[in-house]
């Protein structure tokens, strides 16, 4: 039976006895080459917004997590946006077959614009650019912007740290230190490090860096215990930091990686849905008036 439709005018008709692959695959890289041009144009300007909340040192503008959030909610509208765009040109180029119903007009006509979605998330996925690639360079960089103050800090106190030094330290402990300043030093900041990123600086340790900054310094015994415990403190407080940056990385990560899959998803439903319009439009000749040419009379 030949494919008609209540929705074909009089003189468009559709053909009948066509042969041929029911994928119609230039129809479907033109829908899928506009949806990549779309989800680029829209990245970028979702780029500059994304910058424009993180403050250049981490420590000014919106919080991280929410950057991430609307981030997350940008790319699913760009997506959504430039699908749904790529699938109605799609259903809209398509050509009929003179083989199906309706109905199978219809199905056809979502499958096609399925079809655009899935060339389309190739295409960024061999580019590694787009919506994925797009949300986890911009989440990347605004979570490194907030973690990266905190992140310095504990990279200069440990990049020259062997995890045996601190170990070896306590070999060569004395109770009378007279060592030069860059080694004391050197001492302190693992003893630090090796306590903050441990189970804490014990009473031992506190008692030598009291005696090494007595020594060292003149202050009295108590003096330098009191300046002992204040740095102790102070170095719990940056470890406290960095902890709470990293876990804070980690739930943006994983919450931009869900809300992209769910963007891609939804942006299927949309291509299918716009796909399934430009097919309508298609077979009722409908004129869209800013597409519409003006024509001299």
């Amino acid at each position: 039976m030949a494919e008609t439709s209540p929705h074909l005018s009089a003189g468009a008709s559709a053909p009948a006895g066509d042969t041929g692959s029911y994928i119609d695959w230039p129809a479907i890289l033109a829908g899928a080459v506009l949806a990549s041009a779309v989800s680029l144009v829209l990245m970028t300007f979702g780029s500059a917004i994304g910058f424009s909340m993180s403050g250049p040192f981490g420590s000014e503008g919106v919080s991280p997590f929410w950057v991430a959030v609307t981030l997350a909610i940008w790319v699913l509208w760009v997506q959504l946006s430039a699908f749904m765009a790529g699938g109605y040109v799609t259903g809209r180029m398509r050509r009929r077959l003179g083989d199906a119903t309706d109905h199978e007009v219809d199905v056809r006509d979502g499958i096609h614009g399925l079809m655009v979605w899935g060339t389309g998330v190739a295409f960024t996925a061999i580019l590694a650019f787009g919506g994925i690639g797009g949300l986890a360079s911009i989440a990347g960089q605004t979570t490194g912007a907030a973690v990266g103050a905190a992140s310095s800090q504990a990279a200069d106190a440990t990049a020259d740290i062997n995890p045996f030094d601190y170990t070896v330290d306590l070999l060569f402990r004395t109770e009378q230190p007279d060592i030069a300043d860059e080694a004391a030093r050197a001492e302190a900041s693992r003893i630090l490090v090796a306590g903050v990123t441990g189970d804490g600086v014990t009473d031992e340790d506190r008692a030598y860096l009291a005696n090494v900054v007595a020594t060292r310094t003149g202050l009295s015994p108590d003096e330098a215990a009191a300046r002992v415990d204040q740095v102790v403190a102070e170095a719990q407080t940056v470890q406290a930091d960095i902890a709470e940056a990293a876990e804070q990385a980690r739930i943006i990560a994983i919450l931009a990686a869900f809300l992209t899959g769910a963007a891609l998803v939804v942006s299927a439903a949309g291509a299918y849905f716009a796909a399934g319009m430009g097919g309508d439009h298609r077979d009722r000749n409908t004129i869209i008036p800013f597409f519409n040419r003006v024509r001299r009379t």
